[in-house]
């Protein structure tokens, strides 16, 4: 009889673990649901790390449901202003007197500027490997795509179920983190 009981406590809480898996799954799915139907806007807060230096700006992001982004950076102040656009066929920077000059990352896939697209992008229609809760967020891991050199994404949602942070790996190097604040659907 006890043998019983504690393969049912087992079997109870397998199977819940499952449940919880399975709701945090369709959290993900939805999120993206929605992002292929709606556009979005965020601030995103980016540091690059080429190793011996590291940058950090910020920029205003506005996307489309195709995934196309236009951005404009707010700091540093020195770097303000300076906007583009970024889709599958490529990108677009305007300014005045400035320039945003990074170098290439990730064997020319990913550049400091391109975080915030390629985050959106590939919230939208990359390979979902896995996703589970770290404290009270969820913590999605998603590839930009099948390829063997894909970009790796650990993405953070909050108690809304929407982004929060972001860091891209790339042959297991994290290159970019993005902080992203006021996310919001239009």
């Amino acid at each position: 009889m006890k043998k019983g009981a504690a393969i049912l406590c087992l079997l109870v809480l397998l199977l819940t673990g499952c449940a919880d898996k399975d709701r945090d799954m369709e959290k993900a799915i939805t999120l993206r649901s929605k992002m292929l139907q709606s556009g979005v806007a965020f601030t995103a807060s980016v540091t690059a790390d080429y190793g011996d230096r590291q940058y950090h700006f910020a920029m205003e992001c506005e996307a489309d449901p195709k995934g196309n982004l236009t951005f404009r950076v707010k700091e540093p102040e020195t770097l303000e202003g300076i906007s583009g656009k970024i889709s599958e066929a490529g990108g677009k920077l305007t300014f005045d007197d400035h320039a945003l000059a990074f170098d290439p990352m990730a064997g020319g896939q990913l550049s400091p500027v391109t975080g915030p697209w390629i985050l959106v992008k590939t919230l939208q229609g990359g390979y979902l490997s896995s996703c589970a809760k770290e404290g009270e967020r969820l913590r999605l891991a998603v590839d930009d795509s099948y390829r063997d050199d894909a970009l790796h994404l650990d993405i953070w949602l909050d108690d809304a179920e929407i982004p929060e942070k972001s860091e891209i790996f790339w042959q297991g190097r994290r290159l970019l983190s993005i902080e992203v604040e006021d996310f919001r659907f239009l």
